[in-house]
């Protein structure tokens, strides 16, 4: 596919703009979907977007996924930058279509991801670092590495990701592993508590999750399937000729 930054920004917006809007608006009425809910609606939204336009823009929807294909050179420098911009707008946009369409008395401020009180801005930091490691090393391994699944389950098991991390933690950081999903919140609500745990966090955990899995399995011989063809694990994929 060619270059074509601008289309490729439009998705990664339009994704962006949906995860805002969708999972912050979920929180806002958090007393009746509750935490299930909440983390429902974020991996919902993204599954779906990342199915949708995955083959477009890659459905990173994320500065610090974007990060991740940079530092492991999947991505180009100025691509890269063409899609922060996209997703941060997105970011801001989507918190602000909220507080205009919301009802005044909704409480917006709650969904802008904050450290909880039982601990501290480093142990913060390592959650979020950590629930974007496991986000990042999902989407290399069924999205980035040509072995994955990205025509089946991809969107899917991203979604998934996202939701069991929001399960784990969100109560304690919020669980956003997205610096868009904070930052347009923050500056559209004016709430910047410990506004740097969730630029610091999911940079680490995403350039850590990216790195390893590109050092041990993309540069690296591809590992024959566990398994035999008669035990219906080494199928084979679009293009490849059966087992015999």
């Amino acid at each position: 596919m060619e270059y074509d930054p601008l289309r490729r920004g439009i998705a990664e917006f339009v994704g962006t703009f949906a995860l805002i809007f969708v999972g912050m608006g979920s929180i806002a009425f958090a007393a009746s979907s509750g935490l299930v809910g909440i983390a429902l609606a974020h991996g919902l939204v993204i599954a779906i977007m990342a199915s949708a336009v995955g083959h477009i823009s890659g459905g990173h929807f994320n500065p610090a996924v974007t990060f991740a294909f940079l530092v492991t050179r999947r991505i180009v420098p100025s691509l890269a930058v063409v899609y922060w911009i996209a997703q941060l707008a997105g970011g801001v946009l989507g918190a602000l279509a909220l507080r205009a369409l919301y009802p005044g008395e909704v409480n917006l401020d709650s969904g802008v991801p904050v450290v909880h009180q039982t601990i501290n801005a480093g142990q913060g930091v390592a959650l979020e670092a950590l629930l974007t490691f496991f986000l990042v090393w999902v989407i290399f391994a069924t999205a980035a590495d040509p072995g994955g699944a990205f025509k089946s389950i991809a969107g899917l098991a991203i979604g998934l990701t996202i939701t069991f991390d929001i399960l784990a933690a969100g109560p304690l950081t919020g669980a956003a592993m997205n610096p868009a999903r904070a930052l347009g919140p923050e500056l559209v609500q004016g709430v910047w508590s410990d506004f740097w745990v969730y630029l610091i966090g999911p940079a680490v955990g995403a350039a850590v999750a990216g790195l390893a899995y590109d050092w041990l399995y993309l540069r690296a011989p591809r590992l024959p399937v566990v398994g035999t063809p008669a035990s219906g694990i080494d199928e084979p994929r679009p293009g490849e000729a059966a087992v015999s």
